[in-house]
């Protein structure tokens, strides 16, 4: 009986801690296999990605990243004029987003998507077309904020419109 009682205590002493351990815990065992990035039709950044080992709870995320932008203007023609009608424009964005795991793992890829940046007041001459030329994302990086493990992501870059 009192061997009994004494597995009983420390069963009940177990289920304690793991009542009061936090919900937002890290899980010690939490990594990313694959991680991906690409450019939408519209110039923004989508990252997929493949997280194994993360339990069962909801995973908080955020994704930073430099971007650039490149805006010009397009004549009738469909030609980039040589004047100085271009404007780029450069800054960090960054997205938080959850996810709910599937056997302990969580794929996706993000949305929304980051960026692209504004092209704030550059507007152009009439008779031409505004576009944005190109953008690139680097020094990207995921971090799952629920079990603190970050990865890198490669650097994406896209030219819609050849201005040279």
């Amino acid at each position: 009986m009192r061997v009994l009682r004494s597995a009983l205590v420390v069963l009940l002493g177990l289920f304690v801690l793991v009542l009061a351990s936090p919900a937002g815990a890290a899980t010690s065992g939490a990594h990313f296999f694959n991680v991906t990035s690409s450019i939408t039709d519209s110039g923004g950044l989508v990252v997929g990605y493949d997280e194994a080992g993360v339990g069962n709870a909801t995973v908080n995320y955020t994704i930073d990243t430099t971007a650039e932008a490149v805006y010009a203007c397009i004549n009738g023609g469909g030609n980039h004029p040589k004047a100085a009608n271009k404007e780029t424009v450069s800054g960090d964005l960054a997205v938080s987003f959850s996810r709910d795991p599937k056997n302990g793992r969580v794929t996706g890829a993000t949305s929304p998507v980051l960026g692209p940046l504004s092209q704030g007041a550059f507007t152009c001459p009439s008779g031409q077309r505004l576009v944005l030329a190109s953008v690139s994302y680097t020094d990207t990086t995921l971090t799952d904020t629920t079990n603190g493990v970050s990865t890198a992501v490669p650097d994406a870059t896209r030219t819609f419109v050849n201005l040279s």
